[in-house]
């Protein structure tokens, strides 16, 4: 067998055993950290000082440990080192001001560290400074280098320079910072006298700032140099101008080394050594302030000299004529002089010369020309004089010389080129050519409106005219532009104003007509609305309302002054009240008043209403026409239920009270007064009342000839008589032949009925036929009505049986 796998173990236990050391992690602990400062926590300044830093470290099976320590004096690190050994040493040897302060120090032990406890050292004084200076005798106003040192101090001093003029207070000279332990400077004493200068420092640490001593006093004696320059101008400090003017400049018994300067206006004229002689022509210009200085290093002494050169003659003088002059107009240049010294210089012997643009135009002192635009420029003159001693030349200052140009004729326009009959609106009147200033003046409506200057570039006249409301009033603005007093002002045009203003009339009230033309419509047809105005500037916009329903009916557009809108086959739902608005480009909206449409039926329909009025109509005839008949054959048949045939022809019809009623009540109010009624007469009614009724009653109908004492009622040819009479209860009528009981009369013998007789109209002869055979009668046209009949009716009450008996003469037997 294979005796790896044993191996492999025993390695990884070994392993085991050994990790600690192999990841080099041991115990260990840090015991303590102490800092010791040695002599003492207080020395004095220049005294050694030690400050000592020990660890203490407890480990298991680690030798050997390294330490990291880190000293540090007011949290600022001093030193830092890496030992195996357990203590660290620090010097300050000698101690000085600048080591004071609170020390603390750390130890790193691996990944573990440690603090100390703070010790504070204090050094008490300060090192006494030290002054140099490279010069103890100095001139007034030299200067000099002053050193402060403390060569032994440590940290950033602050160096300070006094000086103390004879018994006087001290005063600092200057404070100057240095990095290290010693300061150089330079210093200036300005008075003339003995000076006594020191210096001291000053040290900034944690606790507070500190001053050193003063250092040693240096005495300084300073005195005056003497180089003060003496100036001479000759031949006197008052000349005119030509002549020779020499000014000497020098400095008596002073150092070689001297330089001396020659100055007017902080300008240098000369410059030597020592001495130096300057000569020149004395010109206008010349009069002023000599200064000679003398500079000997830093230290200088000046002297002053007024001088004045008076003028032979003045400086030319060039004038223009006219001051305001146009372009067309004529121009005149002058130069001309003053002499003040006529015994020594000609006027006449004076030359002239005249330039425009440097370029001379005329050698004369006057120039003439027509003003225009190659005139214009920068105009000098110059005269050439010559005296006794000297000629020269003087020149005028520059005359700038620019003709204006006449207002060109204005432009009157609309502001934005549209005008609006009846509202305000602003007139622009501008000039294309013209210098200003521009006076622009408005004319119209038979007075002057406004008037406006205009001075500047980019500026406009600007005009408020009041609202015109008709077109040609246009015509009244007139604008004037003037930027002459010699010259009449310019008129712009008339027309010009009229052609280029865009001008709207706003629309009047529009007047709303429809068709047909009072308003009544009948459904089917159309119906036209048409909106028109009287005027207003096209394009004209049209729109129809209907009052009844919200939004807009339509909108036209139209050049023209008046637009239809049609609404085709009109119906109930177009009713109401409608109006239309105008607008154009003026923006007005004009309403017109309002127009009521009424809708009437459409002709089918009234046609098809009456004819079902008359479908109605003949119904309703119809239906009384066939009541009638019922009536007419119920009668037939009471008369076929009783005849009387014997020599009287009287025919009977015996009839039930309910039979009665149903004919009476066919056509109620048409067909004429009711067989029965609710009141008789008074005497049958008497009688009827007394009599008794135990038995059921009849009502007889009987048809017999002709009464001779009753009056006949006429119908065509025949002769009809009735006759109403009462029948005896339970006797049978003499002429009867008998009777028929047709049915019985059950009503209560309390009620009446209230129906009148009716009778019917006859056209032709009534026949009877033999008494067992059917009874014919004629047509009938309506009812008998009672006025026809001559003789009495008589009603009786429901109570007694009644017997209605009908007569005819039967002409035709």
């Amino acid at each position: 067998m294979d005796s790896r796998p044993p191996n492999l173990l025993l390695l990884l236990t070994g392993l085991l055993h050994l990790s600690p050391l192999a990841r080099g992690q041991g115990s260990y602990i840090i015991d303590a950290v102490g800092l010791t400062v040695l002599p003492s926590s207080t020395v004095e300044s220049g005294t050694p000082v030690t400050i000592h830093c020990r660890v203490t470290v407890s480990s298991e099976n680690l030798p050997n440990l390294t330490h990291t320590f880190q000293l540090r004096q007011d949290d600022v690190p001093i030193l830092s080192t890496i030992t195996t050994e357990d203590t660290v040493v620090y010097k300050l040897n000698p101690a000085r001001a600048a080591d004071s302060g609170s020390y603390e120090c750390q130890v790193t032990v691996k990944d573990k560290s440690k603090k100390s406890f703070n010790e504070k050292l204090d050094v008490r004084g300060l090192q006494t400074p030290v002054l140099n200076l490279s010069k103890r005798t100095l001139y007034k106003g030299d200067d000099f280098m002053a050193t402060c040192s403390a060569p032994d101090e440590k940290g950033s001093l602050l160096f300070r320079f006094f000086q103390r003029f004879g018994n006087e207070q001290p005063e600092r000279m200057k404070q100057v910072a240095a990095t290290g332990n010693t300061s150089e400077t330079t210093l200036v004493l300005r008075n003339v006298g003995d000076y006594f200068l020191y210096c001291a420092y000053e040290i900034n640490l944690a606790s507070g700032t500190r001053h050193s001593n003063h250092s040693n006093e240096i005495q300084v004696i300073v005195t005056e140099l003497q180089i003060s320059p003496i100036m001479n101008v000759l031949p006197s400090d008052t000349v005119y101008e030509g002549d020779i003017i020499e000014v000497v400049c020098k400095v008596v018994n002073s150092l070689q080394d001297v330089n001396v300067f020659l100055t007017r206006d902080r300008r240098i004229l000369k410059e030597a050594r020592v001495s130096l002689s300057h000569r020149f022509i004395a010109q206008e210009g010349d009069s002023g302030e000599l200064v000679c200085k003398a500079e000997w290093g830093n230290v200088q002494k000046e002297t002053y000299q007024k001088i004045t050169v008076k003028e032979l003659f003045s400086k030319p003088h060039l004038t223009v004529e006219p001051l305001f002059m146009f372009e067309g107009d004529r121009l005149k240049l002058t130069c001309s002089v003053t002499v003040y010294v006529p015994e020594r210089i000609n006027n006449k012997a004076m030359v002239f010369s005249i330039y425009r643009d440097k370029v001379e135009v005329a050698r004369s002192h006057t120039y003439t020309a027509v003003a225009n635009a190659s005139t214009n420029g920068n105009y000098t003159c110059r005269a050439l004089s010559s005296s006794l001693a000297h000629s020269f030349v003087k020149e005028s200052p520059k005359l700038v010389v620019k003709a204006k140009v006449l207002v060109s004729k204005p432009v009157l326009s609309v502001v934005g080129g549209t005008l609006v009959l009846g509202t305000r609106f602003q007139l622009l009147c501008h000039s294309d050519i013209g210098t200003l200033p521009i006076k622009y003046t408005l004319h119209g409506l038979g007075k002057v409106i406004g008037d406006q200057l205009v001075s500047r570039p980019g500026q406009q006249a600007l005009f408020n005219p009041p609202a015109i409301f008709k077109r040609m009033d246009l015509n009244n603005f007139i604008c004037h532009a003037s930027n002459s007093n010699t010259h009449p002002p310019e008129v712009g045009s008339v027309q010009q104003l009229f052609d280029s203003t865009n001008v709207i009339e706003p629309v009047s009230k529009p007047m709303f007509r429809i068709d047909p033309g009072m308003g009544d419509v009948s459904e089917g047809q159309d119906l036209t609305l048409t909106c028109s105005v009287q005027k207003g500037t096209p394009p004209i916009t049209f729109t129809w309302y209907h009052a009844e329903t919200a939004g807009v009916l339509a909108s036209e557009i139209s050049n023209k002054l008046e637009e239809s809108f049609f609404i085709h086959n009109v119906m109930r739902e177009h009713k109401g009240e409608y109006y239309c608005e105008s607008n154009n480009p003026a923006n007005e909206t004009k309403r017109s008043y309002p127009v009521s449409v009424k809708v009437k039926l459409a002709h089918w329909k009234k046609g098809l209403i009456a004819g079902l009025c008359i479908v109605l109509v003949l119904a309703l005839v119809l239906i009384v026409a066939l009541k009638t008949r019922l009536l007419v054959c119920g009668r037939k048949r009471t008369g076929d239920l009783s005849v009387k045939s014997a020599g009287t022809k009287l025919e009977r019809l015996s009839l039930t009270q309910a039979e009665v009623n149903q004919a009476a009540n066919v056509t109620p109010g048409i067909m004429g007064k009711s067989v029965w009624s609710e009141h008789v007469s008074g005497s049958e009614s008497d009688d009827q009342i007394s009599e008794p009724a135990p038995s059921p009653q009849y009502t007889e109908v009987s048809i017999g000839e002709a009464d001779p004492n009753r009056a006949p009622v006429k119908k065509g040819t025949d002769t009809v008589y009735s006759e109403v009479r009462n029948s005896m209860q339970g006797v049978p009528d003499p002429t009867d032949g008998g009777s028929v009981e047709y049915a019985d009369l059950n009503h209560d013998t309390d009620r009446h009925v209230n129906h009148d007789v009716q009778r019917d109209h006859v056209d032709g002869p009534v026949r009877h036929g033999p008494v067992d055979g059917p009874v014919q009668h004629g047509p009938v046209d309506g009812p008998v009505q009672d006025d026809q009949v001559d003789g009495p009716v008589h009603h009786h009450q429901m109570d007694r049986p009644v017997s209605v008996v009908a007569s005819t003469a039967d002409q035709g037997e």
